[in-house]
């Protein structure tokens, strides 16, 4: 049975989080949360804790102390039902280079129980004469485009998103942008570590500087 939290709880919620490498604390007593239909943009040097945070968010990784809760439940506890309703994307592209296009969306779509048009979304991405191509043919910002793509199939309510604008020109960085603006405008909520935070800053976005 899936759980619904009270309109009080926060969508997201980062409570008094440390993390450490080895013996170095990357940083500690981390408090932030973001409700439905909010962006957070963590920033910060290389070497700061951008992934190991964004890692942890998704439950990939165990923070050295505090608590990371998605409506209410620790993100580590979450029932195998509701784990769908966050997505993640590192720094890999995250396809199958030995299936083409339409082969990674349809697998994509396919996990996600979506019925998303494959076509259309190609024709957003402007991959649309690349379908029946292999990926490990593309160059390297069209790969990064069919591995976000899975988030237009996936029906997450929490997007973690690594340096989505990686290899991705101007366009592409815009089409990304987009996408994130309609899926927090519809009341989900992304959580993006950027080099670029101007091309993402929102009214009312949270920055997060580690």
């Amino acid at each position: 049975m899936t759980q619904t939290a009270p309109a009080s709880v926060p969508g997201l919620a980062v409570r008094g989080v440390a993390m450490w490498r080895g013996e170095q604390c990357l940083f500690e007593s981390l408090d932030f949360t973001a409700q439905a239909g909010s962006t957070v943009l963590v920033v910060g040097a290389n070497g700061a804790g951008k992934t190991t945070l964004l890692r942890a968010i998704a439950g990939l990784a165990v923070p050295t102390a505090g608590r990371i809760e998605w409506r209410g439940i620790d993100v580590r506890a979450l029932p195998p039902e509701r784990r769908g309703e966050i997505a993640y994307r590192g720094h890999t592209e995250g396809v199958k280079r030995d299936l083409t296009v339409r082969e990674n969306l349809l697998f994509a779509r396919r996990i996600a129980g979506s019925a998303a048009d494959i076509e259309r979304i190609a024709r957003e991405l402007g991959l649309e004469r690349k379908l029946d191509v292999r990926t490990r043919y593309l160059s390297a910002g069209q790969r990064r485009r069919v591995g976000l793509a899975a988030l237009r199939l996936a029906k997450a309510r929490l997007w973690v998103l690594d340096e989505p604008m990686t290899h991705l020109d101007a366009a592409g960085r815009r089409l990304v942008a987009e996408w994130i603006g309609r899926h927090v405008d519809d009341g989900g909520v992304a959580v993006v570590a950027t080099h670029q935070p101007d091309e993402l800053a929102r009214s009312g976005a949270l920055v997060v500087e580690l």
